[in-house]
């Protein structure tokens, strides 16, 4: 009988809720077996979408290649109860991610690259605000998706860190670290969508990046484009944003709802977008 009685809680026992490594203002945790999220007392969000590794594969440098499935969780419209109203008027919306672990082929896990559509209210492909929360990031931003893709910038960041995807500009977020999860929040658009065409035509993004065997990232370029440079930074401070870099983002919302609104309006701030820095 005893035998029996262990086996039967065995059965039962539901994988623990694990706290995230940076306090982004919201009370959400880590859910494992799929990986999600656990939405706290106070906090309302949507039940997460799956990335599948078949899904992701068009805009992967390996497309046979095999790797963690999920890939990643994403959950869109997250906030705290109190600010559901604001968010809506304001055409703000908070997202969530968390990537596996694990390495896709050669490559670390990361996001599909993708380019915001043009949002019908406000006319512009919107910006995008990320803040990473748990693990080491990568943010490779390139500013055009055809033949010659501009400027192409790979961003490094760990929690806390904040990273602007400006207007227009293709993107992914990436998992530096092979043994880790990562996680990120991010401010977004509400009436937000995502463009692959283009990017998947070309076989991903301008550039690939691959994990060595000691955990460095090294970037491989995609023949689908022209020839390029990568520019390789450190996040910084968003001054012309009225970003600062020393408040988690959602926090600033709820302290001054305005002071990310040129996410959804990015015409607020369009003279900083014309000489944009990433």
């Amino acid at each position: 009988m005893r035998s029996i009685a262990k086996k039967t809680d065995d059965k039962v026992r539901a994988p623990e809720n694990r706290r995230i490594t940076f306090d982004g203002g919201l009370d959400i945790q880590l859910r494992s077996a799929p990986i999600g999220f656990a939405y706290r007392d106070g906090v309302f969000g949507p039940v997460p979408e799956l990335r599948t590794l078949e899904a992701i594969r068009p805009s992967l440098r390996d497309h046979n290649c095999d790797g963690p499935d999920p890939v990643y969780v994403i959950a869109m419209d997250v906030g705290r109860m109190e600010h559901r109203k604001e968010l809506q008027k304001r055409m703000l919306l908070f997202g969530v991610v968390v990537c596996a672990s694990g390495k896709l082929g050669e490559e670390p896990v990361r996001s599909q690259g993708h380019v915001h559509a043009v949002a019908p209210h406000c006319g512009w492909s919107t910006p995008e605000l990320i803040e990473v929360w748990q693990g080491r990031a990568l943010v490779y931003l390139q500013q055009f998706t055809s033949e010659n893709p501009g400027r192409c910038i790979a961003i490094e960041a760990g929690p806390g860190d904040q990273v602007v995807a400006p207007p227009g500009w293709a993107h992914c977020v990436i998992n530096a670290d092979a043994h880790a999860e990562m996680v990120f929040g991010a401010w977004c658009d509400r009436q937000y969508g995502f463009v692959y065409d283009e990017i998947r035509a070309r076989g991903g993004l301008a550039w690939f990046p691959t994990l060595e065997e000691d955990g460095d990232v090294t970037w491989k370029p995609n023949r689908g484009y022209s020839t390029s440079s990568l520019l390789r930074k450190s996040a910084r401070p968003y001054p012309e944003l009225g970003i600062s870099g020393t408040i988690p983002i959602y926090d600033q919302f709820a302290h001054n709802p305005d002071s990310v609104q040129w996410v959804s309006e990015p015409a607020r701030v369009a003279r900083v977008w014309q000489f944009f820095e990433c």
